[in-house]
C-alpha cells in the first residue's frame, strides 16, 4: 500500500527541516476507513484512491505532531508516465516542479507545513485528510502493522 514506505521511512528519519510527500488528486475519491485494511498489500483491500487519502492524512498528521518542519503534499497532476499512460493530458516537467520548489525555495509559502501544493497552488484537500481523528486512526495503525511508532 502506498502508504507504508512513506510512514515508516518518517517514522525512522531524523527530523529534517522539510518533509514532501507524493500525493493525488484522486485522494478526494478515497474512502477514509482504515478498518479491515491489508497494509501487506498482499490483497487488494484499498483502492489508489484510498492510498493517496492516506498519504495526504499521514501529510497532516506529520505537520500536526511536528511543529517548525515544513509539511506538505504534493499532487503533480496527471502526467504521461507509464502509470498516466501517453494520453496523460498535464505537464510532466511541471510535475516535479512543485516537489523542488517546496524542498528548496525561500518563499514563505514554500515554507509553510500543512498544506496540499498543486503547480506550486494551494490547493483544498479533502477534509478527512485533515481530521484528527482519521489521522490517528492511521498512524496507530501503521504503528501497529509496522512496529514502529512516529515520535
Amino acid at each position: 500500500m502506498n502508504v507504508v514506505a512513506p510512514y515508516l521511512r518518517t517514522a525512522l528519519v531524523r527530523r529534517p527541516a522539510r518533509l514532501i510527500y507524493l500525493s493525488s488528486g484522486m485522494h478526494h475519491g478515497g474512502r477514509p476507513d482504515v478498518r479491515g485494511r491489508d497494509w501487506a498489500g498482499r490483497r487488494a483491500t484499498a483502492s489508489y484512491s484510498d492510498s493517496k487519502l492516506f498519504v495526504t492524512a499521514l501529510t497532516f498528521a506529520v505537520a500536526r505532531l511536528w511543529p517548525g518542519v515544513s509539511v506538505n503534499a504534493v499532487g503533480p497532476g496527471w502526467v504521461p508516465t507509464k502509470m498516466g499512460g501517453p494520453g496523460a493530458p498535464d505537464d510532466l516537467r511541471e510535475g516535479h516542479r512543485t516537489q523542488d520548489w517546496l524542498a528548496t525555495s525561500d518563499d514563505p509559502r514554500a515554507r509553510t507545513a500543512g498544506g496540499y501544493w498543486y503547480h506550486e497552488q494551494s490547493r483544498e484537500p479533502r477534509a478527512a485528510a485533515r481530521d484528527e481523528r482519521f489521522q490517528d486512526e492511521l498512524l496507530s495503525e501503521l504503528a501497529s502493522f509496522t512496529g514502529t511508532r512516529l515520535a
